[in-house]
């Protein structure tokens, strides 16, 4: 029997993205509780900390003093032909991606939604979304994607083909958060697989929800530049120095 591993029932992040009911009462910040700005669960105070990304390698989005390309991506040229994050991985994103991520607080995915929305919306457009899906052991237990819950909306916003069914996690692997960056990229090893007769578009880009060495969304890269798409580059939430 076939399932899509990287689908999960209804949206769980508003594609609404204001704050529910802000018309009847006054949003509050899912951060500190203070009163929000107007339309969204966050506050002038905390949206001022948001660490918005800077400079930044433009094949990795590793913070630079100036943006370019990193040494390290000179030597070894990614397959990404290009990365960009909304944000350093520091308060209180660090906090509201996890809350997301491990306790089903959806409020906490619309802000991040609603701020990445205002950082990608300058970026060369791109043609066709895809989220990094989870194995489906993993999607059970959690009961959501976190990416794809992301991504959703964000497409939607951004007027975006959205294409989670393209790519399939069809191995089981162990989190990467427990592993060095050799092991990281032995574990994902055939992670990654696009489906049989699937219509590829020629460009793709990624999403996902955090990069820190890149080495899951450089095997998904791999896994769709196999399978012939010619030029993957990807978005993600926040960049973890």
């Amino acid at each position: 029997m076939k399932h899509d591993v990287n689908q999960s029932g209804h949206e769980k992040v508003d594609v609404d993205l204001r704050a529910p009911l802000c018309w009847l009462f006054a949003p509050r910040c899912v951060v500190c509780g203070d009163p929000g700005l107007p339309d969204r669960d966050l506050c002038a105070a905390c949206h001022a900390q948001l660490p918005w990304q800077g400079p930044a390698c433009t094949r990795c989005a590793l913070p630079l003093p100036q943006a370019g390309i990193c040494g390290h991506c000179l030597q070894h040229p990614p397959p990404l032909a290009a990365v960009h994050a909304a944000f350093d991985y520091a308060f209180p994103v660090d906090a509201l991606l996890p809350r997301l991520k491990f306790h089903h607080d959806f409020a906490a995915g619309r802000v991040l939604v609603q701020s990445m929305c205002a950082q990608f919306a300058g970026l060369e457009r791109a043609t066709t979304l895809v989220p990094l899906p989870l194995h489906r052991s993993r999607l059970r237990r959690r009961g959501y994607d976190q990416a794809l819950e992301l991504a959703r909306p964000l497409a939607r916003a951004l007027r975006i083909p959205l294409r989670p069914e393209l790519l399939q996690r069809q191995r089981a692997t162990a989190a990467q958060s427990t592993l060095d960056a050799t092991a990281r990229k032995r574990n994902l090893r055939g992670a990654f697989t696009v489906p049989t007769g699937a219509a590829l578009p020629e460009h793709v880009t990624l999403f996902d929800d955090v990069m820190t060495t890149g080495a899951t969304l450089h095997a998904a890269a791999a896994a769709l530049h196999a399978a012939g798409v010619a030029r993957v580059a990807a978005w993600v939430c926040a960049r973890v120095a």
